[in-house]
Formats: C-alpha cells, sequence, structure tokens
C-alpha cells in the first residue's frame, strides 16, 4: 500500500513538472509549483526526514509561493 502510494506521489511529481514547463499562464504556472512543493514535503516526510519536510512546506509551498504570487499581481497582464 505505501509503495503505491509513493509511486503516486512521484507520478504526481512528473505530471507537475512537465505541465509547469508547457503552461503560458504565471498564476497557473505558480499555483502548480506550490502543489508540486507541497508533494514533495509529503515525500520528504515518507522518507523519513522532517526537517527537509518542514522546510520544503514552510519555504516551497509557503513563502516562494507567496513571493511569486505577488511579483504576478504587480505586473501588467497584456492580453490578446
Amino acid at each position: 500500500m505505501l509503495q503505491a502510494l509513493n509511486a503516486l506521489l512521484l507520478l504526481f511529481l512528473i505530471v507537475c513538472a512537465v505541465v509547469v514547463a508547457r503552461t503560458r499562464d504565471l498564476l497557473s504556472a505558480a499555483v502548480i509549483f506550490a502543489a508540486y512543493s507541497l508533494v514533495m514535503a509529503i515525500i520528504w516526510q515518507q522518507l523519513k526526514a522532517p526537517d527537509l519536510a518542514i522546510t520544503e512546506a514552510a519555504i516551497g509551498a509557503g513563502v516562494t509561493t507567496v513571493l511569486l504570487l505577488v511579483v504576478i499581481s504587480k505586473t501588467g497582464r497584456h492580453e490578446e
């Protein structure tokens, strides 16, 4: 059961990485990147590295996402 969960989490990470690389919308990319960081924190916890899991959750999914969203909101958007 745990092996299947780990495989599913790794598959989700790969899908997130491909989608972030291919998306054209910055807001969508920031949200997908936050999901990637959160799943990465779960994987660190599964690998019995709670210090890395907490750091990834706080900095990767928290601070970095907020900074990206603030920068996106401060810049102009040109729609066709």
